[in-house]
Order: C-alpha cells, then structure tokens, then sequence
C-alpha cells in the first residue's frame, strides 16, 4: 500500500473520530430515540403511536425524573393477556374473519397487540353456554372421559391461535369437577369428596395429556378457580388444608408418577386472604410441588400480594383475573386497572396480567344459568362486527411491548405517575406510565445517565419505547 492510501486513511478515520467526538459532546445526534403509544382516557386516542419521538439528551433540565434501572431487575415476565372461555372460542368460531381478528390479538405484526399468554377454563367456566364436565357419569376408571364440548368451539380456536404463535403459554384452571365427585352432586358449590381426590388427580392428568394430542400444551394449572366463591356456576369450595391435602397426597405425586411437567399453582383468589396461599406454602410436603400462587382482585388491594413474595420468595406470583363490568366506564375502567394490574400487579412480582373474559356479544352472553351476566369481554362480537373495550387496550399496552422473558426493572415514581418498566429480552426498555389527572405533567425519563423532556397529557397512558 502506498504511503499516500495510508495518510488519506488515518485522516479519514481521524476526521471520523472528530465528529463523533464532537457530537457526543454535544448530545445533538446519536442520540437514542423514546417512540411512544398512548391512549386517552376519553378514547380520543386509543394505543396510537406518536409520530413524534423523544430523544435523550444532557442533564440540563431542574424537573422531577421517573428514573429507569436497568441494573436492578426482579420477576420474569410469563405474558399478558385474557381468558379463552369456551363462549369466547364460540362466538369467535363463527366469525367469518376470525383469522384476521386472532393475527390482530396474537400476532407480532404492527397492527398486532401481542397477547403472549392466555387462561383456559378446565370443564365449563360461568362464562360458557352450560355447565358441563369431562366425565358426566359415574366412572372411577374414567373410561368415559371425553374433550367433546372443547372440540366443539375452544380447541379449534386455540389450534389457530397455537400457529400464530407457537410459544404462547396456556394456563388452565377447573371451576369444578364432575358433579358426582361432589358432596352436594351439582355443578355449584360443594367440596370435593376425599374418596375422590385421588380419581380427580387422574382426571386432572388425563386432561393434561387428551389435550397434549391435540397439539395444545398446558404450561400451567391452578388447582381451583376462586375455591372460597361456591356462589358461582360451576364453582366448588376448597379450603386452604383440603387444597394442601390434595396437593401432596394426590395430584402432585400423580404428577410426577406421569412425567407431567405441567406447573402447579394454588389458591386462585382475591388478594385479601394471602394467608390461603402462605398456609399451603408452609407445609413442606405440599410446596414441593407447587410453582406458585395466582391472584384475582375483587377484594383486597394489590400490595397484598407481595406479603406472599415476602413469606416465600423462592415461589412465584400470577395474576391470572380480573373483570370489567358492563357497561363500562372507559376512562375510570381503564385507569383503576392499569393502575391495579398493569403496573400494581407486576410491581408486586406477578409473572403474568390477564383480564376476564376475551369475547362477549352485546346481551353479555353466553353464560351459565347462575354465571356472570354482565361481564364484559376484552372485545364485543356482533355477528361480524367487533368493538374493542377497555380490557383491549389495558392488555395491549404491555402485551404489544413486552414478550415473554422480559423482565421487570426498577424506576420510581414522581409526580404521582404510577409506572413500571421492563427490559425485553431484544435489549428494549420499556416503561409504562398513567397520568390519570386532568393536568398535563411535565417531568424526565432518565435511564444510564441520559435525560429525555416529556410532557403527558391529563388522563393519558403511555408505552415509551427505547
């Protein structure tokens, strides 16, 4: 090489050097861009993306600052998402576009939310068109055990749900048994019979697996959907000593007698009784194999349960229901559950936020006779039309951002804007935030020494993005 190509090289790359020197003194370019999603709690902007992004830029700005740190980090995230009940899978199977409507809720395109994980009901939930079981007579072999209901509508969608997206996770959660394992032989209420515990293990398993056939993996079980709400239809009563019982004498042993790696959560509730969890988790012969907890909140507030976290943090938290009610209040439903949940729920260690009901028609149906009528769904489904209601954006706020394997990580709260942040797993950060005020807040986002300037509306959400 020339020693002429050689000197025009270093002054090259000397220049090079210059100008990048120059413009990180300068904090004018390079510097990393904030994109950001918003929803207005009049629903004048519904999880729109802003054409104008943020940048950070030197710290010369004297205003409160949301703080992101990316050094500190707690939980995994598991997914955000809904309830497939089976009146969902219906109402959804007879769409004509329903193909388009699923790519919409869990696809990875733009115009997709992302829903990474969802609950199934095992047997019927309240929001299905009857009460129905997988055993409906008297059979201790279960012989007769059959998925017939769930072909129908629930397994068809999930199958197409399962192509969208192979790694979505499915938790499934029993309102019920058969009826004849019953001390009251109906479909509400009773307990479950001790002679019986060991058939309904088998029946649990046998679920497990007939499902497994059918290309669909169940990740996670909980043992009973609200076991102290016998109210419902279906629905049973299960104390806490009749669910540890249970737990280590029949269903975790079968468990592992089958090689069922299926996870094991208890309690399935409200956060006011996190003793019901604890209790379960302090006999050593029942927490050995349980994953976790998972929580609802129609009762109890949501720092509540942490106190769980707090007496076993080697266990893991789910918040696996809540409900929005019809008819909706958009503003005050959106802001009480991102609040809550969104943000409440996964500062309080849960992997998982899942809203009630995914699908419901305009008259609240379909439902059980004694099951919820006035639940209304993530989304609304009229012949083909669909509206999309509060629980479609609370979701789609953290859903659309933050995959599975994110994790949580630390940031403070200012000004009263309730926030949470997450790293993905693609080295994102993302950083949720509410201004449920009727004032626009002025304040920083700082995060590894950078400053970004940010202006949020009165009654806003915000996704940022970086």
């Amino acid at each position: 090489m020339s020693s002429k190509i050689t000197i025009s090289i270093k002054i090259k790359t000397l220049t090079a050097l210059v100008i990048i020197l120059i413009t990180l003194c300068s904090g004018v370019s390079y510097a990393q861009n904030i994109e950001k999603w918003v929803t207005k709690l009049d629903k004048s902007k519904l999880l729109e993306k802003q054409k104008q992004t943020l940048s950070f830029t030197k710290n010369d700005q004297n205003l409160p600052t949301i703080f992101v740190y990316d050094s500190k980090s707690f939980q995994s995230m598991d997914g955000f998402g809904y309830t497939l009940t089976s009146g969902s899978a219906t109402l959804i199977n007879q769409l004509h576009n329903k193909n388009k409507l699923l790519d919409e809720l869990f696809g990875k395109e733009e115009k997709s939310i992302g829903v990474n994980y969802i609950r199934v009901s095992l047997g019927a939930s309240d929001l299905s068109d009857h009460a129905y079981s997988y055993s409906e007579s008297k059979d201790l072999s279960l012989r007769n055990f059959s998925l017939k209901e769930d072909e129908k509508d629930l397994i068809p969608v999930l199958k197409e749900i399962i192509k969208i997206n192979s790694k979505i996770k499915i938790l499934a959660s029993p309102w019920s048994p058969p009826t004849w394992m019953k001390s009251n032989n109906n479909s509400m209420g009773g307990n479950l019979l001790p002679e019986y515990y060991q058939v309904y293990a088998n029946y649990l398993v046998k679920y497990i697996k007939e499902m497994k056939k059918h290309g669909i993996v169940i990740d996670a079980l909980t043992i009973q959907n609200e076991p102290l709400h016998p109210g419902n239809n279906p629905s049973l009563l299960m104390l806490p000593n009749e669910q540890a019982n249970f737990i280590k004498h029949n269903l975790g042993p079968t468990f592992f007698k089958n090689g069922i790696k299926t996870k094991i959560i208890i309690y399935d509730h409200n956060a006011d009784r996190p003793d019901y969890p604890i209790s379960i988790l302090n006999d050593p012969a029942a927490r050995k194999f349980i994953d976790g907890s998972a929580f609802h909140l129609y009762g109890g507030n949501v720092e509540r349960i942490g106190e769980v976290h707090e007496a076993h943090p080697d266990k893991n938290l789910y918040f696996t229901e809540q409900w929005i009610g019809h008819p909706s209040n958009f503003g005050g439903d959106m802001a009480w559950h991102v609040k809550n949940l969104i943000i409440g729920a996964t500062r309080n260690w849960c992997k998982t936020v899942l809203e009630w009901n995914l699908a419901i028609d305009p008259q609240m149906n379909p439902h059980t006779d004694g099951g919820c009528t006035a639940c209304l769904g993530a989304i609304t489904i009229y012949k083909d039309k669909i509206e999309r209601n509060a629980a479609y954006y609370i979701i789609g706020h953290a859903s659309k951002f933050v995959p599975s394997n994110s994790k949580r990580i630390a940031s403070n709260t200012v000004l009263n804007l309730q926030n949470v942040a997450f790293k993905t797993p693609a080295g994102k950060t993302v950083l949720i935030v509410i201004n449920d005020s009727d004032k626009s807040v002025e304040y920083l986002i700082g995060s590894k020494g950078k400053i970004a300037v940010e202006k949020i509306e009165g009654g806003c959400v915000v996704t940022y993005v970086w």
